[in-house]
C-alpha cells in the first residue's frame, strides 16, 4: 500500500474535492468544451483519473477533446489524462473526478534503460525496436526475401517536408507476396498498419514480427505459404514515426509533432492522424493544444495524406457514394489498424450510432478475429464518438471491410505481457484475418478447418493418401454479453489440389468421419488418389460449408510425393597392382531423392571380384561408401588389364541405373640378369 505521506499535495486535495462532490455530474448534453479549452494548458505532466460522465451525451462530448485511455460504461466512468486545467475545468461543470494513483506514477516517471540494452533501443523496454531499428529490420527483410518482399517509400512525415526542425522519417510500406506467382497487381489485399498514435509500442512491433512470421514461415507452413502466393499484404509498421521518435523518450505522446497550428504549450502540440481522415472529418476538438485535435481542415496532416493516396492504388472503390449504400457481399480487400490499448477489436462506424451498411458482415468477422484474442468485438461507437478515423475513412471511402484493434491494457505494454499474449494471440487473429482479404463479406461466415493433416506425408509416386481435418462453424468470441453469432450444421466439404477451389475448378468431395453431417462440428476425411500426380510437393486446400450455404476459408497441408534418385561416384578408377594381389575401390553413394530406397548392385568382370549383391536402405540425403574388390591374377593372363563394369538399380524405380567402369592393370614384371663377379 502507498503511504499518503508519498503522494503530492495536489493528487491529495483532487482525491478529496473528488469526494466532496459525489455523483454530481453535468446536465445531459452540457458542453464543456469551451471551458476547458479557455483554462488553457499547462506543462505539468497532469494526472491519470475516473471521470464519471453521467450520460451518453457527456461521453461524447468528453471524447471530443478529453485523451480517453479506456471507458468503463458499466460503471460509467472514463479514463483519461487531464492537465491540470481540464482537473479544474471538469471539477467545476460537476464531473466526480477520481485519481488513478499507479497510472499517474507511471505517467510521471521517465523510463530507465535496462542494463543490458543498447544506447539505440527504447529504454526499458528491450522487446520494442526503435523507429531506426523497426526501418533496419524492415529492410533487411526486403534484402534478404526479394521474390517475396519489397520496401516502398510512400511518402514523408511531416518533420520531413517541413523545414527548420527535426529531419524526419519516409513512410514505408512493406509488400509482400511472392512476385514469381500469378499477376501481383490482381491478387486479393490486406492493409495493415501501426503506430498512427505515437505511445502506442506494442502495435509497431506486432506489424514487424507479423512481416518476420510471414516471411520465415514461407516455405515450411502450408497456409503461409499459399497467401503470400494467391494474396498480397502491405504492412506500415510507423505510420507516425516523428511521433513515435518522441515517445521512445518517455513521453506519452500521441500525436504527430506539427507545431505550427497555434498550440505553444510544450508537448502538447501536434495533430491527432486519427482524427485528420477525410471521410467525416469534423466533431473531434478544434483546439491544437488538445490530445484529439483534428487539425485545421480534412486530411491536413502529410501521414494523413500518404496512408489515404497510398491505399487508393491498392484497394479498389467498390461502395456507393451515399452513407446508406451497402458494398456488394463479394467485396475484396482488408483494412486493419493496429492501436493500444483496451482490448478490442472495433469497426465501423465511429462517427455515429447507426449501423454500417455492412454492419452484419463486419460483426461477423470481428466476432471470428476476437476468438484468437479475446478482445470484446463491437462498433466503434458503442466505445464513444469518434470522427475522420482511418477505419471508418477505408470503409467509407471504398466499402472495403475496416477494424481497429486495441492491443493490451497500457501504451507503455511491459514487455512479458507483450511476448506472452498480445503478440501471440494477436499473431493468430492476423493469419486469419490474411485469410478472409479475398471475401471478407461472406467467408467468415463459413465454417473454420483446422488440423488438416495427410498421412502419409511423404509417399511414393501413386501411393494413396489419407487427408483428416474439422470443420467447426463455431469458434467466434465467446462472451455472449456482445451478442452470439448463429452457428449452422455443416453440410459439405471438399479439397482441391494445388490451388484454393476457385482456381482450381476442379474440387473433390470429403465425408464425415461419423457418417453423417449433421452437427457444426465435423470430422472430415478423404482419399486421396496420388497416381496422375507428378513427384514433389503439392499443396491440399480444404474448405467446409455451413447449413446456410456458406464456405468457410481454406486451410491447407502439404503433401510430399518422393522421386527415386541417387548418385554414384569414385574418386580414382584406374587402379593397379601385382599379380596375384587385390585392388580396392571405394565407391560412394547418395540418395539424392526423396524417399528411403534400396539398391541391387551388380559387377561385370573378368577377373574375380568381391562385392555386396544390395544396399540399403538409405534414407534421403545420407551418403554409404561401398567396397569393390578386384584380384589381379596370378600368373598374368594374356591381358595386363581388366574393365569392370559397375552398376547399380534402384528398389524403387527400377528404372533410376547408374554405371561406371573401373580400370584395373597388373604391374609388368622385370627380371634382371645375374651378374657375374
Amino acid at each position: 500500500m502507498t503511504s499518503i505521506t508519498h503522494i503530492p499535495r495536489w493528487m491529495v486535495t483532487l482525491a478529496v474535492m473528488a469526494l466532496l462532490i459525489g455523483s454530481v455530474t453535468p446536465a445531459q448534453g452540457q458542453d464543456i468544451n469551451t471551458s476547458i479549452s479557455a483554462a488553457g494548458k499547462q506543462p505539468e505532466a497532469g494526472i491519470v483519473a475516473r471521470v464519471y460522465y453521467g450520460t451518453r451525451d457527456n461521453l461524447d462530448l468528453l471524447a471530443s477533446s478529453l485523451d480517453i485511455w479506456e471507458v468503463n460504461q458499466t460503471e460509467g466512468y472514463l479514463v483519461a489524462w487531464l492537465s491540470p486545467g481540464e482537473t479544474n475545468r471538469l471539477e467545476q461543470a460537476g464531473y466526480l473526478v477520481v485519481i488513478d494513483a499507479l497510472q499517474t506514477e507511471r505517467l510521471n516517471t521517465m523510463l530507465d534503460a535496462l542494463a543490458a540494452q543498447s544506447l539505440e533501443s527504447l529504454p526499458g523496454f528491450a522487446c520494442y525496436r526503435t523507429v531506426e531499428e523497426t526501418y533496419s529490420a524492415l529492410t533487411n527483410l526486403a534484402s534478404a526475401h526479394a521474390n517475396l518482399a519489397e520496401l516502398i517509400d510512400i511518402g514523408d512525415s511531416w518533420d520531413k517536408v517541413t523545414a527548420g526542425g527535426p529531419a524526419g522519417y519516409d513512410l514505408f510500406a512493406l509488400r509482400l507476396t511472392n512476385e514469381n506467382f500469378g499477376v501481383v497487381d490482381e491478387k486479393p489485399t490486406f492493409f495493415l498498419m501501426a503506430e498512427i498514435h505515437a505511445r502506442e509500442l506494442v502495435t509497431a512491433e506486432a506489424a514487424t514480427r507479423f512481416a518476420e512470421l510471414l516471411l520465415s514461415s514461407y516455405g515450411s507452413d502450408a497456409d503461409i505459404t499459399w497467401l503470400l502466393d494467391y494474396y498480397r499484404i502491405y504492412i506500415v509498421a510507423m505510420t507516425n514515426p516523428d511521433g513515435r521518435k518522441l515517445a521512445e523518450t518517455g513521453l506519452y505522446w500521441r500525436k504527430n509533432t506539427n507545431n505550427t497550428d497555434g498550440c505553444v504549450v510544450e508537448n502538447a502540440y501536434g495533430v491527432d492522424l486519427n482524427r485528420n481522415h477525410s471521410f467525416h472529418w469534423g466533431g473531434a476538438s478544434t483546439d491544437p493544444c488538445d490530445a484529439t485535435y483534428q487539425g485545421a481542415t480534412a486530411a491536413s496532416e502529410p501521414e494523413t495524406q500518404v496512408i489515404q493516396d497510398y491505399v487508393l492504388t491498392i484497394l479498389a472503390d467498390q461502395r456507393g457514394t451515399a452513407d446508406t449504400d451497402a458494398a456488394p457481399a463479394d467485396t475484396t480487400g482488408l483494412f486493419i489498424s493496429l492501436h493500444s490499448h483496451g482490448g478490442l477489436i472495433l469497426w465501423p462506424w465511429g462517427w455515429t450510432d447507426s449501423d454500417a451498411p455492412n454492419h452484419s458482415q463486419l460483426q461477423t468477422l470481428g466476432r471470428r478475429m476476437a476468438y484468437f484474442n479475446d478482445y470484446t468485438p463491437s462498433q466503434a461507437y458503442e466505445l464513444y464518438l469518434t470522427t475522420g478515423t482511418s477505419d471508418d475513412w477505408a470503409y467509407g471511402t471504398l466499402g472495403v471491410a475496416a477494424y481497429t484493434f486495441e492491443m493490451g491494457d497500457t501504451f507503455f505494454q511491459d514487455c512479458a505481457s507483450f511476448e506472452g499474449s498480445i503478440w501471440p494471440d494477436n499473431r493468430d487473429a492476423l493469419l486469419y484475418a490474411f485469410k478472409t482479404a479475398r471475401q471478407p463479406y461472406l467467408d467468415p461466415s463459413g465454417p473454420r478447418t483446422l488440423g488438416v493433416g495427410v498421412n502419409p506425408a511423404l509417399i511414393a509416386p501413386g501411393q494413396a493418401v489419407t487427408l483428416t481435418a474439422t470443420a467447426n462453424d463455431g469458434l467466434f468470441y465467446p462472451n455472449t454479453g456482445t451478442g452470439t453469432e448463429p452457428t449452422q450444421a455443416i453440410s459439405a466439404a471438399r479439397y482441391s489440389i494445388d490451388a484454393p477451389s476457385w482456381i482450381a475448378g476442379t474440387t473433390y468431395p470429403m465425408t464425415p468421419a461419423d457418417g453423417n453431417f449433421n452437427n457444426s462440428l465435423e470430422a472430415i476425411q478423404a482419399t486421396i488418389d496420388t497416381t496422375l500426380l507428378a513427384p514433389g510437393r503439392h499443396t491440399i486446400f480444404v474448405e467446409a460449408q455451413d447449413a446456410n450455404g456458406y464456405w468457410g476459408v481454406p486451410s491447407a497441408a502439404f503433401l510430399d510425393i518422393g522421386h527415386y534418385a541417387f548418385q554414384l561416384t569414385v574418386e580414382n578408377d584406374h587402379l593397379s597392382a601385382n599379380p596375384g594381389e587385390q585392388v580396392t575401390y571405394t565407391l560412394t553413394l547418395t540418395n539424392s531423392g526423396a524417399l528411403p530406397d534400396s539398391y541391387d548392385l551388380a559387377v561385370i568382370s573378368g577377373w574375380n571380384t568381391d562385392t555386396p549383391s544390395s544396399l540399403g536402405p538409405l534414407n534421403p540425403g545420407d551418403s554409404t561408401n561401398i567396397e569393390i574388390l578386384i584380384e589381379i591374377p596370378s600368373p598374368p593372363l594374356a591381358s595386363s588389364s581388366d574393365e569392370a563394369l559397375v552398376t547399380l538399380t534402384s528398389w524403387g524405380d527400377s528404372t533410376q541405373t547408374r554405371s561406371l567402369t573401373l580400370t584395373t592393370t597388373a604391374v609388368r614384371q622385370t627380371y634382371l640378369p645375374l651378374i657375374q663377379r
